[in-house]
């Protein structure tokens, strides 16, 4: 008996509404009609059957159930699915029924089947979804059979494709990588399974391919930059960044960090022996293996659908389409490992990107870490993969705040009105301020925001760089 059986009551099966792990059914339908659901919670994460209550929540026990023993109940799983057998646990639990009788339901728990598609003694497949145990179409099931790992995507062949469409600096540059200067592209590709009979698969494709969105056009990296924290529609979109990666994967990898890279602030403090040191806004090493991550592991089954990179003031929000595959759940990610794409994992393997052992998703919250940010947060919203990375901007403020009272002395520093001190700050932050930058921080006019800077340069916290006083171009630094 499982722990999880003990901690259920009768009440519980009562009252617990049906939905993506648990049902109940009469006992007085056939123990075939059974049959479904068990395939069904096989097929998803499992789930439990409860024999002998009404959808009301009443108690009808065995008694009245006719030709149909608890005994036929418990062994419909065995005699049934010989093909594709599944693992379930039963117990019976003696109860009351709704007459006052002694009688009993059966409790039938179901363990999810992990690398193997279950197929009903009918030849259907079913899948519990929410509530219901939902009987599949032919896309569904091949869908099914990808996340399970009986086939992959992947592998799949590319009609009208060929070598032609191999981009050649790609497939150097793994050559080089390899050590096999020499050797044909066509026989490397064979020998990793992505050239057949002439033809690349989706693998070879998303990999070495010259336009790999001519035959997959969903095989795309978007960036989009917000100014602020939210996503605004309309007369008020506030996007100021968008840019599309839609090369090779390889390319999009270096494509996309070398760009990433410039759109990242950097924050300067000063450490306890007087020494400026510079803060990134994010560790390089947790944004990028995000990207690596959702390139390598993303359903590219799933047309219409690219994976997303959003920045806003306050975080980042990485976008990979499909579930998580398999065995790994937003709850055991850093320590369970399972591909959905192995050919796509083992050559970005190979150069280096994609870690081994879980030791890429580990780090990721090691490196948040180690500058006091808050941990990575993983979720999957509207199929889709989501890992969330926050910039903690109030903490960096705070150190803001305590290395310009170092360099000025608290003394000085506190003397320093509310606006004087958020100028300050932010310059320390940026390395430069503008009057038009004070006019946005202050909201005050362009006049007051010129004569606060000039005092702040007259009191020698800031210094002036410009033409003349009506040089568009003019800034101020530090002291």
């Amino acid at each position: 008996m499982s722990k999880e059986f003990a901690l259920n009551t009768i009440e519980y099966y009562q009252t617990t509404r049906e939905n993506q792990f648990f049902d109940r059914k009469s006992a007085k339908i056939r123990p075939d009609d059974i049959v479904r659901h068990l395939v069904a919670f096989a097929n998803a994460s499992g789930g439990k059957l409860v024999i002998g209550i009404e959808n009301d929540g009443r108690i009808t026990g065995f008694r009245e159930t006719g030709a149909h023993t608890i005994e036929n109940f418990k062994t419909v799983a065995v005699k049934r699915l010989t093909e594709t057998p599944i693992s379930v646990h039963t117990i019976e639990v003696a109860v009351t029924n709704d007459k006052g009788e002694d009688d009993c339901v059966l409790v039938i728990e179901v363990d999810s089947s992990y690398g193997k598609v279950i197929q009903s003694f009918d030849h259907e497949v079913y899948l519990r979804q929410a509530n219901e145990s939902v009987k599949l179409n032919y896309e569904q099931r091949t869908q099914l059979l990808y996340d399970k790992g009986q086939c992959y995507f992947e592998d799949e062949i590319v009609e009208r494709s060929s070598l032609d469409d191999v981009d050649k600096e790609v497939i150097n540059f793994y050559r080089k990588h390899m050590g096999l200067p020499n050797k044909p592209a066509n026989e490397i590709l064979e020998a990793r399974g992505m050239l057949v009979d002439g033809k690349l698969t989706t693998a070879g494709i998303l990999l070495f391919g010259t336009n790999p969105t001519k035959y997959l056009p969903q095989a795309r990296l978007r960036f989009i930059r917000y100014d602020g924290i939210f996503a605004e529609t309309g007369k008020r979109l506030n996007i100021i960044k968008e840019v599309t990666f839609d090369n090779a994967i390889p390319k999009i990898i270096t494509e996309a960090r070398t760009f990433i890279n410039t759109q990242m602030r950097e924050f300067q403090y000063l450490n306890t022996e007087g020494i400026f040191e510079r803060m990134p806004e994010y560790p390089e090493f947790a944004w990028f293996e995000g990207i690596v991550n959702a390139l390598t592991h993303r359903n590219y089954s799933m047309h219409g659908e690219h994976i997303k990179f959003i920045m806003f003031d306050d975080r980042i929000e990485i976008y990979s389409p499909g579930l998580l595959p398999n065995i790994v759940t937003v709850d055991n990610i850093m320590h369970t490992r399972y591909s959905r794409n192995p050919k796509i994992a083992r050559v970005l393997s190979e150069f280096g990107w994609v870690k081994e052992m879980n030791e890429g998703v580990k780090r990721i919250y090691t490196e948040m870490q180690s500058l006091f940010l808050k941990d990575p947060v993983y979720s999957e919203p509207g199929h889709q993969v989501l890992l969330m990375l926050e910039n903690n901007i109030l903490n960096r403020q705070i150190r803001i705040t305590d290395s310009l009272k170092r360099k000025l002395t608290p003394e000085v520093f506190n003397e320093l009105n509310a606006e004087e001190k958020l100028i300050l700050q932010y310059t320390f932050a940026k390395g430069q301020i503008s009057p038009a930058d004070v006019v946005r921080l202050t909201k005050r006019s362009r006049v007051t925001a010129q004569r606060t800077l000039q005092n702040l340069a007259k009191k020698k916290f800031l210094v002036w760089h410009g033409t003349n006083k009506n040089d568009p171009t003019q800034y101020y630094t530090l002291n």
